[in-house]
C-alpha cells in the first residue's frame, strides 16, 4: 500500500525464509534486521531476459517492543491481538529493518552489485478503548499489524502520540526507503 501510494513501481516477488529461525535473541533492531537480511537471500527473484538486465529487491521486517519489553510482532489470533492492544495503551517502541539490492543478470543467475540494509525506529501511543476493540478489529487490518496496531484508516483514530517515523509505523519507513533506492540507482 505504501509503495503503491508513494508510487513508487514494484512486483510482489515469493521469499521462503524462515523467519522464527531469524528469532535467535539480541534486540529488536538486531532481529528485524536479521529478518529482512533472511529475506533477501531467499527471496525468489524470477530470472533475468537478458544479459547485464538489473532488477531491484526491497525486503522489510518490522516488530515492537511495549513498554514492559515484550516483544511483538503479528497477532497469533484475536484474543492475542486484543492483548496486544490493551498493552500498546502504555506506549510501544517499533522498529523496521530493511534491505535494498541491486542486482545484475550474468549468465545463469543474479549478482548482487550493490546491499544496503538499515533500521529507523518509532514510539508511538495507541489507545483503542475497551468498548471499541471488538469493532476496530472488525474494522482494520489489525490483526495482520505487528502489535496489531493499524494506524491508517479507522485506526488512525486511536494513534494519540507518535515520535518517528509515521510511515515506519505503518509498515515501512518510505524517506529512507527512497533515499536508499536513489543511492542503488533505482531512478
Amino acid at each position: 500500500m505504501l509503495l503503491k501510494e508513494a508510487r513508487i513501481p514494484f512486483i510482489v516477488i515469493p521469499q521462503d525464509a524462515d523467519e522464527v529461525a531469524c528469532m535467535t535473541g539480541g534486540t529488536i533492531e538486531e532481529t528485524v534486521l536479521r529478518i529482512a537480511q533472511s529475506k533477501m537471500k531467499h527471496a525468489i527473484v524470477p530470472a533475468g531476459t537478458k544479459q547485464g538486465e538489473k532488477a531491484f529487491i526491497l525486503t522489510a521486517d518490522t516488530m515492537v517492543q511495549d513498554s514492559a519489553g515484550i516483544v511483538h510482532g503479528k497477532p497469533r489470533d484475536r484474543e492475542d491481538a486484543i492483548a496486544k492492544l490493551r498493552a500498546a495503551r502504555h506506549g510501544n517502541y517499533l522498529a523496521t529493518g530493511f534491505c535494498v539490492e541491486r542486482r545484475i543478470w550474468n549468465g545463469p543467475g543474479w549478482v548482487t552489485e550493490e546491499h544496503l540494509e538499515q533500521v529507523v525506529t518509532a514510539q508511538y501511543l495507541f489507545d483503542v478503548p475497551e468498548d471499541w476493540i471488538n469493532h476496530y478489529l472488525d474494522t482494520t487490518l489489525g490483526l495482520h499489524c505487528a502489535g496489531a496496531a493499524a494506524v491508517e484508516g479507522f485506526g488512525a483514530q486511536f494513534l494519540k502520540t507518535i515520535k518517528g517515523s509515521h510511515s515506519c509505523i505503518i509498515g515501512l519507513p518510505l524517506y529512507e526507503v527512497r533515499e536508499m533506492l536513489e543511492i542503488v540507482g533505482f531512478w
